[in-house]
């Protein structure tokens, strides 16, 4: 292999198993977690397993009693070697882990059960010292037994502090040196109350438990006598509360995590987004729903490279292979609370300014900016809105980023201004890569860091050379310097002075490399090759950096999974400070917090069914991450789209949070316009749809930045107690009140959604359906999309217009939808849409709603912003019997009755003043 790989089976005892053996190995893995399984086991190795049953090998061990779904792996490290197990004071059972290889590794998650696990009895740390108080519980491990891993920390401290009423944190650290922990902003305060949620118990054996108090639900508890701590690895089990776990980084997969024993890597990676593998972004949080409906959360805070492994009991194993372990645990007791209390954590999310909520069109490969005015022109013509327009990397000059093309793009400024003047906003693509082959002086992106020495930097000192898109070779700033936001600043603020860009596109930023580590390969060490290799038998620097790259704060090993989190910071710094409006930010690589900074799309996901599914858990999964400006490149980005799918994507598309359309170089143009005919159809629909809704998709992310709530939220964030929305990937809610139903599969007219327990009406027509919590058969268009109300809201509309600009100048609708006994709720929140602060400045209103009977009111909560917010009509859903009158404000009234449905016309009323409306 290259210099710098490493060889997954690298020891001498890989385990040889003949043909037919493998063959009973296989019978076992189906029968794994059973009685019959556990006797398959024994037959195929009777002699192994009947020494252990006597313990001839360590008899201070019980192996036998441990149930194969409670086995904790005491050799992760491949392949597994009885001697070393042993050695390590384990037991050893031949199980199903024998029998993945690197092929599985590569192409699925599933580890097996482990043949080498710890014995109940297990003593690699004792516990001493333990000390407790009201906030408060310290202890100290030391270390007993070798792990069988290089350079076991011996003292290990462990401070448990209680947060609030919800949250603890839970840190174990080297009592004896310094190891390398994120500076990263944690953005929470110690409230000095006594704790209501849970309590905390540690044992002299180790044995650490978090309980909820109102149900005694074990939500946290692991064997500190099992832990593993040393230089390049660390491990900890705990149990879980139930199966229904959600997190941990970012995959192709499902909403729902299987506990079939399997693996989910956390580490930033550019491939291409398959099953099975770790993706763009970092996020070692999960939430969990116990069985009763009540939600708790982890979050490690720990930057490494690391494996999450899912077992039956159910249980999880934390493999970072760095730092320490410092985990907070949020009881909730709703999901919406766990993931409030999760940016309480790590921050919540950046205020949006409201134009990034229209449409948005890029492609790469556009070539010339004739063809993107032609693009953009032909889908103006045909009456798509369109609020913003991008380019991917084809606008800049030879791939060099915070430059374009002085040929093809040569009037790209002037096409931005015009952009501007149709109230219209650009946005472009920055690369953290910057080239350094270009002539002195002459290219300052280069030439200022150079200055600076601000570049990543090799084991020798030197720049660590890497390719990416520029002609010749790649040198990264080291955004952990401090010197580099400012050197970043002044990069946006001189191409800013040049090209009036309104948002900015990180792309890359992994950071990717098209070679593995530099042009001069990585050094052959630890840090390259560590013992324990999380994922997929590949080294760590295969197409990033080396390892072993100098930052100023530490090398990349640690560093890694920040690199997107700093440049998006630095870059939410720059865009604030030079166009002092609100920053708008969407990244590929991701790490816990970047909300606070960025929002993410999905990547480089192929036009097929199955991707296009895959993008419902995707902004499902980051608005539990606290970023909620999510979304994926509406109709597929690689590959050529049909007009079918692109069709029922443009219809989806329409309520992703970030709706873009956009496409790679070598494939057919997708924008809605040039496929015409149900996809044209499709996007103008349903984005009508969309912006008409947008006054009320704008209060949640009001709601998101204020509170950390979600804006698209799986169904089982309303619907707790019902066990049929637990792993439900093909619809969602717009917050609390609105339905979504998509149609995913070709060829579909039908669709049989699933409505939890309560009132629901079509937004549309006003259709009423009483819902015992069934799924209901519904014909449904080519190009439409299932949107549904849930009775009890009060929906702010706003009649659509061109672009978001137009359509703020329009009037405002109110749709009521009543509950079964004529209730309703809602809420507006509105500013300027671009200013910075306006919340925090006070200057915003605030309008809640509310009907009760046959009485609605409107009234003005809070009023800062100076504005006309005129009314156009209300309508109301719900209503039996139409009224015989409408007064409003104590006036007669103009209305319509169409059953079902009240239309109330106010088109002489403002929002910024009280209104009452009764109808008899």
């Amino acid at each position: 292999m290259d210099k710098g790989s490493y060889s997954y089976f690298a020891t001498d005892e890989k385990p040889h198993i003949s043909r037919k053996r493998k063959l009973c190995y296989i019978c076992a893995v189906v029968l794994v977690g059973t009685g019959l399984g556990t006797l398959l086991f024994w037959l195929i190795n009777g002699e192994t397993f009947k020494s252990h049953d006597k313990d001839a090998d360590n008899p201070d061990l019980v192996c036998s009693s441990v149930p194969d779904v409670e086995k904790f792996d005491c050799h992760p490290d491949r392949p597994v070697s009885k001697t070393e197990c042993l050695k390590r004071g384990c037991c050893y059972i031949p199980a199903s882990d024998l029998l993945v290889g690197d092929l599985d590794l590569i192409n699925s998650s599933y580890l097996g059960v482990p043949s080498c696990f710890f014995s109940k009895n297990y003593k690699g740390y004792e516990v001493r010292d333990i000390r407790k108080n009201l906030d408060h519980i310290e202890a100290i491990l030391n270390r007993t037994t070798s792990s069988g891993f290089l350079n076991d920390v011996q003292n290990v401290r462990l401070n448990i502090t209680f947060i609030d009423d919800a949250t603890l944190r839970i840190r174990l650290t080297d009592e004896d040196s310094k190891r390398f922990e994120p500076d990263f902003p944690l953005h929470y305060n110690i409230i000095n109350k006594r704790n209501e949620l849970y309590y905390v118990e540690l044992e002299d054996n180790g044995l650490l438990t978090v309980k909820r108090k109102a149900t005694e639900t074990i939500i946290f508890r692991t064997k500190l006598s099992q832990l593993v701590f040393s230089d390049q690895f660390l491990h900890l089990s705990s149990s879980v509360s139930s199966t229904n776990l959600y997190g941990l980084g970012e995959q192709k997969e499902g909403l729902l995590r299987s506990f079939n024993w399997t693996r989910y890597t956390i580490f930033n990676q550019g491939d291409l987004p398959v099953p099975h593998r770790n993706l763009y972004g970092s996020h070692p949080f999960y939430l969990v729903l116990e069985d009763d409906g009540k939600a708790n959360g982890v979050f490690l805070l720990n930057s490494n490279a690391m494996d999450a492994v899912l077992q039956p009991a159910p249980a999880i194993s934390l493999r970072p292979i760095g730092g320490i372990l410092d985990l907070f645990i949020m009881l909730g007791p709703t999901p919406a609370d766990v993931v409030k209390q999760y940016t309480g954590v790590v921050g919540r999310p950046f205020m949006i300014p409201y134009w990034s909520l229209g449409f948005h069109l890029c492609r790469y490969g556009y070539g010339t900016l004739n063809k993107t005015n032609e693009t953009l022109q032909r889908n103006l013509d045909e009456g798509v809105p369109i609020d913003v327009q991008w380019h991917d990397i084809d606008y800049m000059d030879q791939h060099l980023t915070f430059t374009y093309d002085p040929g093809n793009f040569s009037d790209l400024p002037k096409f931005v201004n015009d952009l501007h003047k149709k109230g219209m906003h650009y946005v472009g693509m920055f690369s953290p890569g910057v080239s350094n082959t270009e002539a002195p002086d002459e290219y300052p992106p280069y030439d200022d860091a150079a200055k600076k020495n601000l570049f990543l930097k090799d084991v020798n000192g030197s720049d660590i050379e890497a390719k990416v898109w520029n002609v010749n070779y790649t040198v990264f700033p080291d955004f952990s310097n401090p010197a580099t936001p400012s050197y970043w600043v002044k990069q946006f603020k001189d191409f800013h002075s040049e090209l009036n860009f309104d948002g900015a596109w990180l792309d890359m930023n992994e950071p990717l490399n098209f070679m593995n580590g530099s042009l001069y390969g990585c050094p052959d060490n630890e840090i390259e090759n560590p013992q324990y290799l999380p994922g997929r038998p590949y080294p760590l620097c295969t197409l990033t950096v080396c390892m072993t790259a100098k930052h100023n704060s530490t090398i990349h090993y640690n560093e890694h999974n920040l690199v997107a989190f700093r440049e998006a910071k630095a870059t939410f710094d720059a865009l604030k400070e030079l166009r002092q409006k609100r920053p708008f930010i969407i990244s590929r690589a991701s790490f816990a917090g970047q909300g606070v900074h960025s929002g993410h799309w999905s990547g480089d996901i192929t036009s097929n069914w199955e991707d296009m599914r895959y993008t419902i858990p995707s902004m499902l999964l980051f608005n539990m991450y606290g970023m909620p400006m999510i979304g994926s490149d509406i109709c597929g980005f690689r590959l050529n789209t049909t007009k079918e799918l692109c069709t029922k994507w443009q219809a989806l598309g329409a309520f992703y949070p970030f709706s873009r359309n956009h496409n790679d170089y070598d494939t057919i143009e997708q924008d809605p316009a040039k496929l015409s005919g149900n996809v044209l159809k499709a996007t103008k629909d349903n984005l009508h749809t969309r912006y008409y809704l947008l006054p009320y998709f704008y209060t949640l992310f009001y709601r998101s930045h204020i509170f950390g709530e979600t804006t698209v939220r799986p169904l089982f964030f309303e619907f707790p107690s019902d066990k049929n929305v637990y792993n439900m990937n093909e619809q969602f809610l717009w917050g609390p009140a609105l339905l979504i139903v998509p149609v995913l599969y070709p060829g579909t007219i039908e669709i049989t959604p699933y409505y939890p327990k309560g009132v629901w009406y079509d937004f549309y027509s006003g259709e009423k359906f009483v819902s015992k919590g069934q799924h209901r058969r519904l014909h449904i268009n080519l190009t439409e999309v299932k949107v549904d109300v849930r009775g009890g809201y009060i929906l702010p509309l706003q009649v659509p217009g061109k672009t978001t600009t137009e359509s703020r100048q329009n009037a405002f609708d109110l749709l009521v939808a009543l509950s079964e006994n004529q209730e309703a709720t809602g809420e507006l929140y509105w500013d300027d849409g671009d200013s910075l602060d306006t919340y925090e400045n006070g200057i915003y209103n605030i309008i809640v709603f509310s009907v009760k009977g046959n009485s609605f009111k409107s009234t003005v909560s809070y009023k800062g912003y100076s504005t006309t917010m005129q009314l156009n009509e209300i309508k109301v859903y719900g209503i039996s019997v139409g009224p015989s009158k409408v007064t409003i404000n104590g006036a007669l009234g103009s209305f319509e009755f169409i059953k079902p449905n009240l239309k109330i016309f106010v088109q002489n009323y403002t929002l910024i003043d009280p209104l009452t409306i009764v109808w008899t």
